[in-house]
């Protein structure tokens, strides 16, 4: 039986596989035994002790795609402290709201960013080598214990702390075991984005349930990307936002379907290239929808599999899903509304935000902001976002945080920050400003990436006299796309 907490997971994988490989990081060829984790976590849990962290406390962990960065997440789990992943993108002002909005008051980093956090952090910065050694105390984690404060773009100011639980994590993991697509000990999963992400972490769990082998490569790459999935002998991945599509665009050969993976579960799969992505590598795509704040909620399977429909299959067992109107009623079957969600497993809240907190679970139930429709079958077809968030290339930036950083600048009047459609990155980030005085869309893009992470940075700038305003003062937002102001494009280095 799959346990509740991850303590407990690493230690029943120690127990059933200790022997077996658990995870390979591909750059260096590193290897562990589920044993080798189960060690490793028990030697740092001690080590984070000595450091004086205790049940409760954050953690704040900025490391790239390397073992310490998963071992040091279940150390904190077994002694019931929280972990706080820093994106390793992040700068001065994104990088002090997480680590100052969280608490943590210790830092473990890689040597790149300790004096990043030395100038903007905690108390104690340490890199994994000069971590103390020490016993690991005795402590057995409650399923709904914290185990991540992990951050996340919202629709309005700065990104909010989820507070995710063990269970949101075991959930998700049983769910890919115990329901599609079938995890077992047979199985290679291939993760490639930033463990400061969701995703990785997950694929680390649900490796621990299942016995499967988690190849690790330092991020995604996408002219060796299914090289890598065929010199490991994958089975089975996740992918999210742009991936596909550049996965699509690289070289056709006729090696493309020499692989062993056996299906592919992906979030956002672009619709009108779902069933050339099936025939070129002939495996299929599974469409999936999740949040950070929910974990894994709704999922494609084959008895639903229609590529190219939108459909984004069914709530998973632990799972309710319902499309409501403003007043969050339902829908009839077939109409249009905000996709909810309810569940175990599900987040607590968001960090020291109540008020957040409180809208998000509105009813009883999670107000995801997108758009969905359920036809009578109970298969729910995706439509849209009624968010004020830009999604570029898989990347959620909320556009008040854009909007705070250009604020900072003295140059800065009043700033505005939507997104506009681009055919590569789904979406692109435009800033429009109205200046203090004498400035150039250069100068104001290279002091945003002084301050926030560089997917963060708009590419399209437009300097305007003023800016469209609703009766109570408010940038009117809707209005801004009918600006008749030039535009300059920063990749490009040209004006429009």
């Amino acid at each position: 039986m799959i346990p509740d907490d991850l303590a407990s997971l690493v230690r029943r994988a120690a127990r059933l596989w200790p022997d077996r490989t658990a995870w390979r990081f591909d750059e260096t060829g590193t290897r562990f035994t589920f044993a080798d984790i189960d060690r490793e976590t028990d030697r740092l849990a001690g080590s984070l002790a000595a450091l004086g962290t205790r049940p409760g406390d954050r953690v704040a962990v900025m490391l790239r795609n390397e073992p310490a960065f998963p071992l040091l997440w279940l150390a904190l789990a077994k002694i019931g402290a929280v972990l706080v992943p820093v994106n390793t993108n992040y700068r001065e002002l994104d990088g002090a709201h997480v680590l100052r909005h969280s608490g943590a008051r210790i830092a473990v980093a890689a040597p790149e960013f300790t004096d990043l956090l030395t100038r903007i952090g905690p108390a104690t910065v340490v890199t994994p080598d000069e971590l103390p050694t020490g016993a690991p105390p005795e402590h057995q984690p409650a399923a709904e214990a914290p185990t991540n404060i992990q951050y996340t773009s919202g629709t309005t100011g700065a990104p909010k702390g989820c507070v995710l639980p063990h269970r949101y994590w075991t959930t998700l993991a049983r769910s890919l075991v115990e329901d599609f697509p079938h995890l077992t000990a047979d199985d290679r999963i291939l993760t490639a984005q930033p463990f400061h992400y969701i995703d990785p972490q997950w694929n680390v769990a649900a490796a621990l349930a299942a016995g499967a082998e988690l190849v690790v490569l330092d991020r995604f790459h996408p002219s060796t990307f299914w090289p890598k999935a065929r010199e490991h002998e994958v089975t089975w991945f996740y992918c999210l936002g742009l991936m596909p599509t550049l996965l699509l665009r690289q070289p056709a050969g006729p090696g493309d379907r020499d692989h062993r993976v056996r299906s592919v579960m992906a979030s956002a799969i672009p619709r009108d290239l779902h069933a050339e992505l099936e025939d070129r590598w002939g495996v299929p795509w599974y469409e999936a929808f999740g949040m950070t704040e929910t974990g894994g909620d709704i999922r494609d399977r084959p008895a639903d599999h229609r590529p190219g429909s939108g459909c984004i299959g069914r709530p998973i067992r632990e799972r309710e899903a319902m499309i409501a109107d403003e007043e969050g009623r339902p829908v009839p079957r077939g109409g249009t509304g905000e996709l909810l969600i309810r569940g175990v497993g599900l987040m607590h809240g968001y960090h020291d935000d109540p008020e957040a907190t409180a809208r998000a679970f509105s009813g009883g139930w999670f107000h995801t902001g997108d758009l969905a429709t359920m036809d009578a079958e109970g298969r729910v077809y995706y439509v849209g976002r009624t968010k004020d968030m830009i999604r570029r290339s898989g990347e959620n930036i909320s556009a008040d945080e854009v909007e705070r950083a250009l604020l900072l600048h003295p140059a800065v009047e009043l700033a505005a920050v939507i997104a506009v459609p681009d055919d590569l990155r789904g979406e692109e980030v435009k800033a429009f400003v109205v200046p203090a005085r004498d400035t150039t869309p250069g100068e104001l893009a290279e002091f945003c990436a002084t301050q926030l992470a560089y997917f963060k940075v708009p590419r399209y700038w437009s300097l305007t006299a003023e800016l469209p305003r609703t009766p109570s003062e408010r940038i009117a937002k809707g209005k801004l796309s009918a600006l008749d102001t030039p535009t300059y494009d920063r990749v490009a280095e040209a004006w429009l």
